[in-house]
């Protein structure tokens, strides 16, 4: 488990800082008719923010992947 982590340390800091983010839009922006798919719901938009906060910091990773 901890080689695990420390093999992809930056696309799990990533998905915290995009939950948190998400979540946070969603508090200050939001969806007040509801009809926003992702921003009407608190949990979509942790979601959102993860998955895009993973993708997001996995581009920084300098590690060569090799098959």
């Amino acid at each position: 488990m901890k080689k695990f982590i420390m093999n992809n340390i930056l696309p799990l800091v990533g998905g915290v800082v995009g939950a948190l983010a998400g979540y946070l839009y969603y508090v200050f922006v939001g969806c007040n008719s509801g009809s926003c798919p992702i921003t009407s719901s608190p949990v979509m938009s942790i979601i959102w923010g993860a998955v895009m906060g993973a993708l997001l910091f996995s581009m920084f990773d300098k590690k060569k992947k090799s098959n």
